[in-house]
């Protein structure tokens, strides 16, 4: 089968397209022909070898975790789904080896379940990974819920765009911090208030708006924006990052609680998302498709850290 493989840890040169053995699904796994891969910032952090103190990993290595695509084969006991079904899902693996910039992929069934009817595999394989990070942080560990206020840092961002959209769809008044040009972008999926990270401070600008300060606030930018981050949260509130870990002396400052998400897999949160979507609730929203052997290219831009919405790779 075609993937993209990589030999040694590095720059965007190492992402090679290959021939590799096709896999066999094994006990209560499911043999899937991928149709779509996301691309995540993560993926190029795989790349240059910035998780192998987080995570075991063994090369050659297919890098990403995002996947849309059609079941082919069932191995013994797998019986969730029949060839055929269109699927979707986050493929993270406790050893990063066999990831989804491949036209196939066997996995436990337990780490998919059945796209929203109302996606193609593009749209669809732009979902999990962000959209479970944005639930996994606002929902589960920030505790949102209707009638509180969220502010998003890093908005427009793929995470950032679906943690607005999860906002307006429980409930609460969403203001959205990013840059110049994405305001109108912002407020069609959700923003109450949109600010821009160019025009001043965000604190100020925050607390003009809003002098009571965030019930939760959502940090997907990391560095000095994470440190702003407690300053606008209200007493009490919560502060989720997916880039920072606490700042003991800040948390205790402001009088606010922290916590780090690392998304994990989690079919029924997937579900959850997947009946938003069909509602209409939430929509994707792809910057761009770009072929398997263009991965670089997509890395490229997914590096520019100004992707808005999704980036993903079509597989043939």
């Amino acid at each position: 089968m075609k993937a993209i493989s990589i030999k040694e840890f590095g720059d965007r040169s190492v992402l090679q397209l290959a021939e590799v053995e096709k896999p066999e699904p094994g006990e209560g796994e499911v043999l899937v022909r991928i149709k779509a891969a996301g691309v995540n910032p993560v993926d190029a952090k795989v790349r240059e070898g910035k998780l192998q103190g987080r995570m075991p990993n063994k090369l050659p290595l297919i890098p990403g975790w995002d996947l849309a695509g059609e079941v082919l084969e069932n191995g013994h006991s797998a019986r969730r789904f029949k060839p055929g079904d269109n699927v979707w899902g986050y493929a993270r693996r406790t050893i990063l080896q066999h990831g989804t910039y491949a036209q196939y992929i066997a996995l436990p069934e337990s780490y998919i379940t059945r796209m929203p009817s109302g996606l193609n595999f593009e749209e669809a394989a732009a979902v999990p990974l962000a959209a479970l990070t944005a639930y996994q942080s606002v929902i589960d560990q920030g505790k949102l819920s209707a009638g509180q206020h969220l502010l998003v840092l890093g908005a427009s961002g793929g995470v950032g765009s679906f943690a607005v959209q999860f906002g307006k769809a429980v409930g609460a008044t969403v203001t959205a911090v990013a840059g110049s040009g994405r305001e109108e972008y912002l407020r069609s999926i959700g923003a109450g208030q949109v600010i821009d990270y160019t025009k001043g401070d965000v604190v100020e600008q925050f607390r003009k708006l809003t002098p009571e300060g965030a019930d939760v606030v959502f940090d997907c930018v990391g560095g000095e924006t994470s440190e702003k981050a407690y300053e606008c949260a209200k007493e009490n509130g919560r502060v989720v990052s997916i880039l920072a870990r606490v700042n003991e002396e800040l948390a205790a400052k402001h009088k606010v609680h922290f916590r780090y998400v690392f998304v994990e897999p989690n079919v029924p949160e997937l579900d959850q998302i997947s009946e938003w979507i069909d509602a209409g609730k939430v929509k994707v929203h792809l910057q761009q498709v770009f072929d398997l052997k263009d991965a670089a290219a997509a890395h490229e831009q997914i590096e520019t850290g100004h992707t808005q919405g999704k980036i993903v790779l079509r597989v043939p």
